[in-house]
């Protein structure tokens, strides 16, 4: 990473001025990741075409847990799912079990561009509202098929923060392996507002249509990280599961690390030795780092 070392020691000094000794590492085994619509999706996003949705737990599945035992083996629990033809997930079928999931566990809702009245629907339920805020059209249509643009994520977002707290993503590489409106995406969230922000690094998934594309050059996403550490000096960056594995994770979780980043999901074992010789003060959480 020596050809990197001029964005990354600047970073690491911005890092030092405004924070404690100290970087979060977060394996959230006390995390559920619960899909309301089982397998079904309406949109078929070219990033994932329903791939992630294989890995959660379904709500007969939960239902079956919390009968047969008085208390959940998890803590937290994400509600996602499915996104009907607006780009939302249709939670609002489920309130009941929600309103009763809530009641044992904290809940971290992603649940896409909801319109006002259902966000209020939310009040008394989300600890927190995971959003995925993109800034591109081209690359909202060819990714999700969404005749979107910068306003409706700029007004979901708004209203939400109105509502509950909001912990904005932010995916790197996002439109198949390509930069589409990251910094646009940065701009957008200075100006309105933030307390923390996710990123998340684009991954080819078998099975989708983006399965053959690369993700983005790890030196590309390291200086863009060490760019927002240096412009959001006082603001919470993690980086979070959705990654590249392999030397590419290695690479980066190093690097996010030594940039300064407050906060990593799963880091590796290099990440972990190098907080240790940075001087960082490991706190590990077991929940979705959004919580």
């Amino acid at each position: 990473m020596a050809e990197l070392d001029a964005f990354i020691r600047p970073a690491w000094e911005v890092r030092k001025a405004h924070f404690a000794d100290e970087i979060f590492f977060d394996f959230p085994t006390l995390t559920e990741s619960i899909t309301l619509t089982g397998q079904a999706c309406a949109l078929n996003c070219a990033h994932c075409g329903g791939h992630y949705l294989k890995g959660m737990r379904s709500i007969p599945e939960i239902k079956a847990q919390g009968a047969l035992n008085s208390n959940y083996s998890f803590r937290s629990a994400l509600i996602s799912g499915g996104c009907t033809t607006e780009g939302k997930v249709p939670f609002t079928q489920q309130l009941d079990f929600l309103h009763q999931l809530k009641q044992r566990v904290r809940l971290n809702f992603h649940v896409g561009l909801l319109d006002h009245d259902e966000m209020l629907l939310l009040k008394d339920l989300a600890n927190v509202v995971s959003f995925d805020f993109v800034a591109d059209s081209a690359t909202i249509e060819e990714v999700y098929g969404l005749k979107k643009g910068l306003e409706d994520y700029r007004r979901v977002y708004q209203e939400l923060r109105e509502v509950v707290p909001v912990m904005p993503h932010l995916t790197l590489g996002l439109r198949g392996g390509q930069w589409g409106g990251e910094e646009k995406a940065l701009d957008a969230l200075e100006e309105l507002g933030f307390d923390g922000l996710i990123f998340n690094v684009f991954i080819p998934t078998p099975g989708t249509r983006y399965a053959l594309k690369q993700p983005l050059p790890v030196e590309e996403v390291i200086r863009f990280l060490a760019g927002a550490r240096r412009r959001f000096p006082d603001r919470s960056l993690a980086l979070g599961c959705m990654r590249p594995k392999g030397r590419y994770r290695q690479t980066l979780d190093e690097a996010a690390v030594a940039l300064g980043l407050n906060r990593l999901v799963m880091p590796t074992p290099g990440a972990r030795r190098l907080a240790g010789e940075l001087g960082l003060r490991v706190i590990r959480g077991e929940e979705c780092c959004a919580l």
